[in-house]
């Protein structure tokens, strides 16, 4: 039997969690240690994911399968396509940083607090969340994705209500309020999401006989399992509506600006960068391979929704007067563009979704990091406590900026290629939806050097004339997501080699070709 690369490189963070909660007291420090050596070693395993994946070959690979709950044909069964590894790539890249910027945020509090943050359990609930979510890019049995796809909400709403952030205008009771109030509509509007999915998962099961991903699309393939067309509808309704809360898809977004704002910068970039992507990834695998006629029946609704998502999440951007929260509504922009992507039903489009996810994660991770090593500096989260940063900070004012042009995907940098195959792609099909999508664009300039602006530029304040610049260890998180953002901008072969074989897949799956281009013939 072959080395089981897909389980080791999950079960590696799992046991790397318990090790770190297990620490002594005492030791803070070798705790934390720990916890970046193992997010280390899982990404080195991905790495190898990454070498050993074959973009012509099978389309899941690596793949392992064993018997697990017979009586209900459950099976332990992992896989990996080309969008799989490469949001497994992703997640295992970030983790390290997050932990490097986390470094003191769960040391104790101030001299004069009696109470303490333990340490050992903030870096051991980073690394379960990410064992959890490397699971769910991999699991190809539908019962274990939903399993691990509902457990990642009990350590991230620990994260987000146990170690919020310090910087609160109204002090430290009035945040603690909020941080509880945050994390406990984080976890009521995503379990409503999982236990609707529940009962699909319990219908597709009734239907197909078994929960095996690539064997139920196999059969509706040859024509060996049939679904009624409001029986696939139903099932559809009930597994998208679990991903569109954890994406966040407007309506059910408004967790996502509570939860951001008043969790660490660290645990912020968790949410948005890591965890919201298994939501937009399970709309790929889950809704249009399992249910493509679903898919398409409700495409015109959900592309409405997107557009609202990109429109009103860029609005509400532009109006904000916290930091954290103004990356929270541009997120929420962003997965509307990565949700067009997806429903445009285009090759373009989906493999522009997929990068999106990829760019997405380490843009938002580079400007919410750099976000929160102000934040820390300063004490506050309100923009109009800032003013001049960059004359007394200048390197961290310029890799602010970087983050930041990033996000409204100015050409050169990696959400640029993206956001344009979104574009194109939805463009070639629905050229209306293409036009008002380009908006969102727009906005994103607007909240984008305005916050600038407010921040870095003009006269210095008081509050920050002695406002020390990054150090080593925030550099060394910060500079390599710069050049990342860089590299994949001017030469994004190495993702989108890996990714348009499984969107073409996804494409035949939906039984959909993407249109032929209106050419005047020459006369």
């Amino acid at each position: 039997m072959s080395f089981p690369l897909l389980t080791a490189t999950a079960a590696l963070p799992a046991v790397g969690a318990i090790a770190t909660a297990a620490v002594p007291a005492a030791r803070r420090t070798a705790a934390k240690w720990l916890a970046l050596l193992v997010a280390l070693a899982t990404l080195a395993l991905a790495i190898v994911i990454l070498v050993r994946f074959d973009p012509g070959g099978a389309r899941y690979q690596m793949t392992e399968s064993h018997a697990w709950i017979r009586d209900f044909g459950v099976r332990y069964e992992l896989g990996v396509d080309g969008i799989g590894v490469a949001l497994v790539a992703l997640t295992a890249l970030l983790m390290p940083f997050v932990i490097l910027a986390g470094w003191h945020d769960a040391d104790p509090l101030e001299t004069g607090s009696r109470r303490w943050r333990p340490t050992q359990g903030f870096f051991a609930l980073i690394l379960a969340v990410e064992a959890m979510v490397i699971i769910s890019f991999e699991a190809t049995d539908v019962f274990v994705f939903y399993i691990f796809f509902e457990a990642m909400l009990i350590p991230m709403y620990f994260l987000i209500g146990g170690f919020g952030d310090r910087a609160h205008e109204h002090g430290e009771a009035a945040a603690s309020t909020q941080r509880s109030y945050a994390a406990v509509k984080f976890l009521l509007y995503n379990l409503v999401g999982g236990l609707i999915m529940l009962a699909a998962v319990i219908g597709l099961y009734v239907v197909a006989g078994n929960f095996s991903l690539p064997e139920i699309v196999q059969a509706r393939a040859n024509g060996s399992l049939h679904m009624a067309t409001s029986t696939e509808r139903w099932l559809f309704l009930g597994f998208f509506f679990a991903f569109a809360v954890k994406a966040p898809l407007w309506p059910l977004h408004t967790w996502l600006p509570n939860a951001m704002g008043e969790a660490t910068a660290p645990v912020a970039v968790l949410i948005t960068a890591v965890v919201d992507k298994v939501g937009t990834f399970a709309m790929l695998r889950f809704c249009l391979q399992l249910f493509p006629e679903a898919s398409k029946w409700a495409t015109p609704v959900i592309l409405v929704l997107a557009l609202i998502s990109i429109i009103y999440g860029a609005l509400l951007a532009v109006g904000q007067r916290d930091i954290k929260r103004l990356v929270a509504y541009a997120s929420i922009s962003h997965f509307g563009f990565i949700i067009l992507g997806i429903f445009a039903m285009t090759s373009q489009g989906q493999s522009g979704a997929t990068l999106y996810m990829v760019n997405h994660g380490i843009s938002t991770a580079a400007l919410m990091l750099v976000a929160g090593f102000l934040i820390s500096r300063r004490g506050s989260r309100l923009i109009a406590d800032y003013g001049g940063v960059q004359k007394v900070a200048p390197v961290l004012a310029g890799t602010f900026l970087i983050g930041g042009l990033a996000t409204l995907s100015l050409p050169g940098l990696a959400p640029f290629v993206s956001e344009f195959l979104v574009l194109v792609g939805t463009f070639t099909r629905y050229p209306v939806v293409g036009i008002i999508a380009t908006l969102g664009i727009v906005l994103a300039a607007l909240y984008t050097l305005v916050l600038y602006q407010r921040t870095m530029t003009g006269p210095v304040k008081p509050e920050v004339s002695a406002m020390p610049d990054l150090r080593v260890r925030e550099l060394v998180v910060v500079a390599p997501l710069i050049v990342l953002l860089i590299f994949l901008g001017v030469y994004p072969k190495p993702v989108t080699d890996i990714v348009n074989p499984a969107v073409k897949q996804t494409m035949s799956d939906v039984h959909k070709k993407d249109p032929k281009p209106e050419v005047e013939a020459a006369k």
